[in-house]
């Protein structure tokens, strides 16, 4: 296999860095070290919040260099990569803060004189992610298995590979012991490697295919693992939505990244009364958005990750209009160097179009309208996504209804959907399985131990 993970600037096309690949013997060293870590880190939850405090503070101080190297690695504006690190902070601080509380024990009624559940953090956590938040997808994950008393070992996408190895930096500067968290160098080999090695579970944030092999990897190795498969998630605009500011929220929600979000807008289904009003305005705020170099503050929209992202993505384009998709703004590459792609709105969007079938991973907006409330919930549920949508309306009473009826882990009215530390967040179908955080992601990697007192025998219902 190639020896060396190559980083590329994609605003420019220049070589950021080249890291060799770990050894196995490298990657079972570090995991060994974890297993040895695991067993002073999960003995003291008040260590463990102080030593999270300390990151929040320390991810704060170092913002702004931090947000530079996610920016240089994979095309984020700064100021999207700031707000990262900011998201970084606070979901480390609730963790902090609320971690003991939500690992609290709890008693239950049973014929035992006593019965409680405890919950244990179950050891080495592998966490296996992406290049598109690079220090969200693997703190998201690592505070609340950290809070838990888990250790971790980071395989980082090869696009970041340095924002992976800063997360350990700063991690250890907070006061951890050595290996409480540690990042592996290298490609998917590696990431194989990981799964192969002494852990006792698996989260994994990318592909459809690639998840599936993490999942059947981990699995035939009795591994518990999680994942998060990206979306295809629907932005439904009813006829009495107030039109600016679903307009508003769809540039945010489709454009943000540049359009690279799991979590992203990706189908935008518009009910046919005020189609054409929604429209016009959604693209007038498309053509404002200010494409350009990822380290200026003025920046709206930054590269794609990649030119093989850029190319996928224009031929997505390409395909839709083929099809008889009717180009609004766009669908073309921006400038001779780097993976810049103009904002990009399409409209008359059908089922057999790859933007509808596929996850639209770049600055394409496409739009469907329909003529009803039953042919919304059909439309935003003919996907093999289930991971989020969003509804507007200004009749919340519909808007509960039709949540009910989304095919899809989280649904937001009247706002974008987003990942919040206090809720849990994961999706249903190809979107993957398990939760992060809120309660519900802590407890994805942790032993539910339930014991029962007695103070005599009893064999009342006994089967087994």
């Amino acid at each position: 296999m190639d020896n060396t993970v190559v980083t590329v600037n994609p605003a420019n096309d220049r070589v950021i860095h080249e890291f060799e690949n770990m050894t196995n013997e490298q990657v079972t060293k570090i995991v060994d070290k974890s297993r040895i870590a695991f067993r002073e880190w999960k003995s003291d939850v008040r260590k463990r919040s102080m030593i999270l405090l300390r990151l929040a503070e320390q991810l704060r101080k170092d913002k702004e260099r931090l947000a530079r190297i996610a920016s240089e690695e994979m095309g984020k504006p700064i100021k999207e990569s700031r707000s990262e690190i900011e998201k970084c902070a606070w979901a480390v601080e609730f963790y902090s803060y609320n971690g003991d509380i939500l690992l609290n024990n709890e008693s239950l009624n049973s014929d035992a004189n006593k019965t409680m559940i405890t919950f244990q953090p179950l050891g080495v956590i592998g966490s296996i992610m992406p290049w598109n938040f690079p220090y969200w997808q693997a703190l998201r994950f690592a505070a609340p298995s950290l809070m838990a008393g888990n250790t971790i070992v980071l395989k980082p996408a090869s696009a970041t590979m340095q924002c992976g190895i800063e997360i350990e930096k700063t991690i250890s500067k907070s006061g951890a012991e050595d290996g409480v968290f540690s990042t592996i160098i290298g490609n998917s080999k590696i990431a194989e490697m990981l799964i192969d090695s002494n852990i006792d579970g698996v989260t994994f944030t990318g592909s459809i295919e690639i998840g599936a092999k993490v999942a059947q990897r981990a699995t035939s190795r009795l591994k518990k693992c999680v994942l998060e498969l990206g979306g295809s998630d629907p932005f439904i605009v009813l006829e009495d939505a107030d039109i600016e500011k679903a307009a508003s929220g769809a540039i945010k929600g489709r454009f943000l990244n540049c359009g690279q979000s799991c979590v992203a807008s990706k189908r935008f289904i518009v009910s046919k009364k005020i189609a054409n009003e929604f429209i016009e305005s959604f693209v007038q705020k498309a053509e404002k958005l200010n494409v350009g170099d990822p380290l200026s503050d003025s920046t709206d929209i930054g590269p794609l990750s990649s030119m093989k992202s850029l190319d996928n993505i224009d031929s997505m384009v390409k395909d839709a209009v083929s099809l008889g998709g009717e180009l609004l703004t766009g669908g073309q590459r921006i400038g001779s160097t780097g993976a810049f792609y103009k904002p990009t709105v399409i409209k008359n969007v059908n089922s057999k179009m790859r933007i509808s079938r596929e996850e639209t991973f770049g600055p394409v907006a496409p739009i469907m309208v329909v003529a009803d409330e039953a042919e919304v919930i059909h439309a935003a549920n003919n996907s093999d996504f289930g991971l989020g949508g969003s509804i507007w309306t200004r009749d919340l009473d519909k808007a509960q209804k039709l949540s009910s009826e989304l095919e899809c882990g989280i649904v937001t009215v009247n706002n974008i959907v987003a990942s919040d530390p206090r809720v849990p967040f994961g999706g249903i179908k190809h979107s993957g399985f398990g939760r992060e955080l809120s309660r519900y992601g802590m407890l994805e990697f942790v032993n539910v131990k339930s014991v029962r007192f007695y103070d005599k025998l009893v064999y009342e219902h006994h089967v087994e």
